[in-house]
């Protein structure tokens, strides 16, 4: 659910760029280098492809496969005799290393305050993703980028508007992202969960609105200065815009959210009279506090650390939720958080760790994250009148199925709800695809998108239950 669990994984690819001087070093630098980084719960392959430009210096790009990384801009690379230094200042990560031979690489990258041993080999071949659910054209529908106004904020949203052929007062869907800066296809790691959905519901038959988050793509403002409750302002705006569209029959439009997503669709079928149903994937049912706490005891479980060690990062994750729950004054919470986040070691720190840790700092202490841990889903959902299906995988470690399925499930039934349908699916963590380790680094390694079972159910449930007349 929260992504700032595995910001730290993520931050650890966007790395480097080679300048180099003499001819005969750029030959030997030019090419495609491969490496991988063995981390706590992952190993990460990284793979620099370096060329020369016309003036005759090297520029280079980074492929972080298992991130869905591809083609990343890498800023500054000295080479000196055998010794090449890369220097990535956007996430404070350093590699320092040596040419063994023409083919290989020796040294050590260095980041928030850690090293890592990193030795590179050159080769030909470059692992490429493959992402075979991604739809490609032609479609056998309209597809219409556009933009609209939330007059709440005063902000332009944009996105995708997929129509059915010849389409004339059909059903609509409003796809909700999960927490971060998403984008309209929810990209992640190379994956576009939302551009399969819509394709494989408006073949048959059912619009799909997607749309940028704010200060993504086209869309503007900042995600993280915004809460779920701007979220949900933001979607009622896209209800407002479908019910301008001839195509479409707006008493027959619904929701569909994933992970933040799930929270935030709920919110919205209370706030307006235009939900006609919604369909939450991996939705929270608890406080997003014991959701960040299940991650933390799940991921670092699955992980295989032991009790000890995961009793140690449950007690620093109590510590820095506590703050954010409890401590009001702004400058006294940052204190704090540098405090808890260094071991209490911050003011002795050299000036590189101190800024590990201010990113630290800065990615927990946001209005966005401060609201979601005291948030409480379950009044909420006692008052959504219309249509629900809930959906999990069953081996989804970042909204744990078993307790939010029974919230939600509760919740529905206190508040009198008739129509709804709470569904566990084996085998599928929390993008729904079928998993092994189910942990965040191998969402990338996986070739399936999204199940093709759930697509299917979700179909099935929009038009044989929530649009029954």
């Amino acid at each position: 659910m929260n992504r700032s669990h595995f910001i730290t994984l993520i931050s650890l690819l966007t790395l480097l760029n080679p300048v180099f001087t003499f001819s005969q070093t750029n030959q030997k630098a030019t090419g495609n280098w491969s490496g991988t980084i063995d981390l706590p719960t992952a190993k990460l392959e990284m793979i620099f492809k370096i060329s020369e430009n016309e003036s005759g210096k090297l520029v280079s790009k980074l492929d972080v496969p298992a991130q869905g990384a591809k083609d990343l801009p890498v800023a500054d690379t000295k080479v000196s005799g055998d010794s090449i230094f890369l220097n990535v200042a956007m996430i404070l990560g350093k590699y320092e290393g040596k040419f063994t031979s023409d083919s290989t690489i020796e040294g050590t990258w260095k980041q928030s305050g850690m090293n890592f041993p990193l030795s590179f080999k050159k080769t030909q071949v470059v692992t490429e993703l493959k992402r075979p659910q991604t739809p490609k054209p032609p479609f056998p529908y309209t597809s219409e980028d556009v933009e609209y106004m939330n007059p709440a904020s005063g902000l332009k949203l944009a996105g995708t508007l997929t129509l059915p052929e010849n389409a004339i007062k059909c059903p609509a869907v409003i796809l909700i992202s999960g927490s971060g800066a998403q984008d309209r296809n929810e990209t992640i790691f190379g994956h576009k969960p939302f551009l399969v959905i819509a394709d494989y519901l408006t073949r048959k038959g059912i619009a799909v609105l997607r749309v940028d988050d704010r200060g993504v793509g086209g869309s503007e403002g900042n995600t993280a200065n915004a809460t779920s409750e701007d979220f949900a302002g933001d979607v009622i705006a896209g209800l407002d815009f479908l019910k301008t569209r001839n195509e479409i029959d707006h008493k027959k439009t619904g929701l569909i959210g994933h992970s933040e997503g799930g929270l935030i669709a709920p919110l919205v079928a209370t706030k307006s009279k235009d939900v006609a149903f919604i369909v939450l994937l991996a939705g929270p049912g608890i406080k997003g506090e014991q959701i960040i706490y299940s991650q933390v005891e799940n991921f670092n479980r699955a992980a295989g650390l032991s009790e000890e060690q995961i009793n140690q990062k449950m007690d620093t994750e109590k510590a820095v939720l506590d703050i954010l729950l409890n401590q009001k004054d702004s400058s006294a919470r940052i204190e704090q958080l540098q405090n808890v986040l260094s071991e209490s070691s911050y003011n002795t720190l050299s000036a590189d760790q101190k800024k590990a840790i201010d990113i630290q700092t800065k990615a927990v202490n946001t209005p966005w994250f401060r609201f979601f841990l005291a948030y409480d889903p379950f009044p909420v959902l006692k008052k959504v009148k219309c249509p629900v299906l809930a959906l999990n995988g069953a081996k989804d470690l970042q909204v744990p199925p078993k307790e939010n399925l029974e919230a939600i499930k509760k919740a529905l039934t206190e508040g009198g709800n008739k129509n709804f349908k709470t569904m566990e699916i084996p085998g599928l963590n929390h993008l729904f695809q079928h998993c092994k380790t189910c942990l965040v680094s191998e969402y990338a390694t996986i070739e399936e998108t999204i199940s093709p079972e759930v697509l299917e159910i979700i179909y099935n449930w929009i038009w044989n239950s929530a649009l029954k007349d």
